[in-house]
């Protein structure tokens, strides 16, 4: 696979429009440390890791609001292998007027952009999230 957390994301946008409660994702650092921030941002309902002998699993528990669409309208995937997007802390804007989270890899760790604006450090800029 050349892009992991697009298939991360694939995985997620298409369990959300079948409305699935749960996803499993083959698991690696960086998928678990996207999926923590969804949880601390309040886009999914929690997470767990399925430990296994061969490849680990990241067990998603999808969230869904009143009127049963999902809490998460759109992912995209913004640095791709192809072609990466870095971003310097001044550089960092909201993603819809604050609505969304834009997730970067800094050398302080995956952070949300408004955290990594007030670390004062910039990084691949990943995915935005709404």
């Amino acid at each position: 696979m050349t892009d992991p957390i697009a298939d991360l994301l694939t995985r997620i946008r298409n369990a959300l429009h079948a409305h699935h409660e749960t996803v499993r994702i083959p698991a690696s650092k960086l998928k678990v440390a996207i999926v923590d921030l969804l949880n601390k941002n309040g886009f999914i309902k929690g997470w767990r890791l399925l430990e296994k002998e061969v490849q680990s699993e990241i067990e998603v528990d999808l969230r869904y609001i009143k009127d049963g669409g999902p809490a998460i309208r759109g992912l995209k995937r913004v640095s791709k292998p192809g072609c990466r997007i870095y971003s310097k802390a001044k550089e960092i804007r909201p993603v819809l007027g604050g609505r969304g989270v834009a997730i970067y890899s800094t050398p302080s760790g995956v952070l949300v952009g408004e955290e990594a604006q007030k670390k004062g450090v910039g990084g691949e800029f990943l995915c935005r999230i709404w």
